[in-house]
C-alpha cells in the first residue's frame, strides 16, 4: 500500500462520504439493521452513530482498508456499539453460513473487486430469513450521465480507492442471487454522474 492510499485516502474518504445529503441517505437505511449484523465496507465507521441500538446486537464491521480503522474504532466507541473489526475483504467473509440476521452495505460496491462474489458471500452468511440493507451510488438512467459516467471512471477510480461510478446496483444484486423486495432510486444534490443513488431492501434468492 502506497502512502497515498495508507494515509490521504481514509481521510478524503471520510470527508467525501460525510457530507450532508450522504448522511441523510445513511439515516434512511442503517436503522433497519437488526439483530447479529454484517456491516460490509465499514471504513471510517460513518455508519455507528446511525444504528438504531435497541434492534442490533453484535456488528461485524468488515473492511480490508486497514488505514481506515483508526478511525472506524473511533466513532464505534463514541456510539457504544459492540462492534468487532474484521480486516478482509467482502469476497472472503472468514464467517459460517446462515450467521447473521443482517447484511448492511453502504456506498461500498462501487468498490468491491468482484461485486459478484462478494454478494454471494454476503447471501451464504445471511440466514435464509435474513435481509441484505444497501445504500449505493450507480448507473444513471439518463444515457448522457452514463456517457460521462463511463468516461470519468476509469480514471477517478485510481484516486478514489476503486470507486466505479457506472455500476448497475439491480443487476448485481440479481447476479448474486438476491430478490430485491424494497428499491428506491433518486439523484442526490451534487454532480449527476456522481449522485444517482439506490437504496432499500433485498433477501436471499
Amino acid at each position: 500500500m502506497n502512502i497515498y492510499d495508507r494515509y490521504v485516502l481514509p481521510y478524503l474518504i471520510d470527508l467525501a462520504c460525510g457530507i450532508g445529503p450522504i448522511e441523510r441517505q445513511r439515516d434512511k437505511v442503517v436503522p433497519r439493521a437488526e439483530g447479529n449484523v454484517l456491516e460490509i465496507g465499514i471504513g471510517t465507521g460513518l455508519n455507528a452513530a446511525h444504528y438504531d441500538q435497541h434492534k442490533v446486537g453484535k456488528v461485524w464491521g468488515l473492511d480490508p482498508a486497514m488505514g481506515m480503522h483508526r478511525l472506524a474504532k473511533k466513532r464505534v466507541a463514541a456510539a457504544g456499539l459492540d462492534v468487532e473489526l474484521v480486516g478482509l475483504p467482502a469476497e472472503r467473509i472468514d464467517m459460517p453460513e446462515a450467521h447473521v440476521d443482517t447484511v448492511l452495505i453502504t456506498f461500498t460496491l462501487c468498490t468491491i473487486g468482484d461485486p459478484v462474489a462478494a454478494l454471494n458471500e454476503m447471501r451464504r452468511v445471511l440466514k435464509p430469513e435474513g435481509r441484505l440493507v444497501f445504500c449505493e451510488h450507480g448507473r444513471a438512467p439518463e444515457a448522457s450521465v452514463r456517457r460521462w459516467q463511463d468516461r470519468v471512471t476509469p480514471a477517478w477510480k485510481k484516486v478514489a480507492g476503486g470507486c466505479h461510478l457506472n455500476r448497475d446496483i439491480p443487476a448485481l444484486l440479481e447476479r448474486g442471487r438476491f430478490d430485491t423486495q424494497e428499491l428506491q432510486t433518486a439523484y442526490l444534490p451534487g454532480p449527476r454522474p456522481w449522485a444517482y443513488n439506490y437504496w432499500g431492501v433485498a433477501t436471499p434468492a
